[in-house]
């Protein structure tokens, strides 16, 4: 079994027998904190591969452990919208970490590893049976292949009336299967120790109520301790900490109260759709453990591509590379943009819908679509008819990166650390 790195941090981490991301997080809060304030961790979502380029320039440039979270859309045994199964990512992470010069641990993790979160169950319409052995079988592939973290995430019910809220018993239920199924393989097959995350930040998952957020960490403890499994703990908890597709306003007073109860478990809150997130600042302050970035990263890629079209027409070629119109047409042929429709764009086509619709659609959907032929090759034109055209688009992506880096106390938290394992 490989591993995405053979960092100091990593190495130190066997030693002591603790899984990779619980020793990171026990590094932060014991080296890192200022005034109490600990860095909270950023977990970079691998929607392309210039994602996963720029993340090590990132990382290398702020001194900061790397912490990936991919969803089994992604990176999954059938490739995922990337084309990579979990064993091709991480050889690829620990091959661009060699590339570009980061010696740091890099955090595999799954992000969303729960039945119907993977847009393939949904759409094929998969009963539960079928859709949690599903769910089984990725985390046995993240397993094998070397991951570090696990997002147990059983928070959808397909099988239930819309609109009904999963009951959190059930939802402790599926979590403590999935958890037992991931145990079990591991240890069958002598896998050294990984580090768990549990919950979700949607709505029907419950969590977001103090009372039920409790209910669950409670009916996880005890169930845990029922399966002779007590030392199996989540190091974290997803919390809704105020942001969602649509918004980007983080509540720090809520962020708190999440985090003082996780605290009292042993966890800490992480959030999700951080993206594009007003006040990043004030994620360490509130005591968030880690946050999650993605498609604010797709938006940095596309913004460089375009940037270096605007370029490549002022050459005046005779030959160009047709990138914006291979990505418009992409999106449109993958029919993912059909997921964002809002209701008054019901039965419409893509080109009935508004210019400003279809920009944010063809934008956010490119996610999708980077590892489609046409766009390879529509990107690799674009990079011959532009100079360091690959550099400047992984620039503008890494300087997205630095920037969480820098608002969550991350710069140079890989030295301190680093310092206080080799002492």
């Amino acid at each position: 079994m490989a591993r995405a790195d053979d960092s100091v941090i990593r190495r130190t981490a066997q030693e002591r027998g603790l899984p990779l991301a619980d020793a990171i997080l026990l590094g932060l809060r014991e080296r890192c904190a200022e005034r109490g304030v600990v860095p909270t961790v950023l977990a970079i979502c691998p929607n392309s591969e210039a994602v996963v380029k720029a993340a090590m320039v990132a990382a290398r440039e702020a001194a900061a452990p790397l912490f990936f979270a991919a969803t089994l859309n992604q990176v999954d045994v059938d490739g995922g919208y990337t084309g990579w199964t979990q064993a091709d990512f991480v050889r690829l992470a620990r091959e661009m970490a060699a590339r570009y010069g980061y010696e740091g641990p890099i955090v595999v993790g799954l992000d969303h590893g729960g039945p119907w979160l993977k847009d393939k169950q949904t759409q094929e319409g998969w009963p539960l049976e079928r859709a949690m052995q599903g769910v089984k079988d990725s985390l046995s592939a993240c397993l094998d292949a070397g991951y570090d973290l696990l997002h147990v995430d059983p928070t959808v019910d397909r099988t239930l009336p819309k609109g009904r809220p999963m009951p959190i018993e059930l939802v402790i239920e599926r979590t403590l299967e999935l958890i037992e199924h991931a145990e079990s393989h591991r240890r069958r097959k002598r896998l050294p120790p990984v580090s768990y995350e549990v919950g979700t930040e949607e709505v029907h998952g419950g969590l977001a109520d103090m009372g039920v957020f409790r209910r669950f960490l409670d009916g996880l403890k005890q169930g845990l301790d029922r399966m002779g499994m007590a030392e199996v703990w989540p190091c974290f908890v997803v919390g809704k900490v105020g942001t969602d597709l649509h918004t980007t306003e983080f509540d720090p007073a809520v962020a708190q109260r999440l985090a003082a109860v996780a605290a009292e478990y042993g966890s800490v809150i992480k959030g999700h759709y951080t993206d594009s997130v007003s006040n990043p600042e004030a994620y360490p302050r509130a005591g968030m453990g880690g946050a999650n970035v993605g498609p604010e990263f797709t938006e940095a890629e596309y913004q460089a591509l375009e940037e270096l079209v605007q370029m490549e027409e002022a050459l005046a070629l005779r030959s160009r590379s047709g990138m914006m119109a291979a990505l418009r047409e992409a999106v449109i042929a993958s029919g993912r943009w059909e997921k964002w429709r809002l209701p008054d764009e019901q039965g419409k086509s893509f080109d009935e819908l508004s210019q400003e619709r279809q920009g944010w659609l063809v934008r956010t959907g490119c996610r999708y679509i980077w590892s489609a032929p046409e766009v390879v090759a529509a990107r690799q034109r674009l990079y011959a008819n532009v100079e360091g055209g690959e550099e400047r688009v992984l620039r503008k992506i890494a300087e997205v990166m630095i920037k969480y880096c820098r608002a969550f106390r991350l710069e140079g938290t890989l030295k301190r650390m680093e310092g206080g394992n080799r002492g």
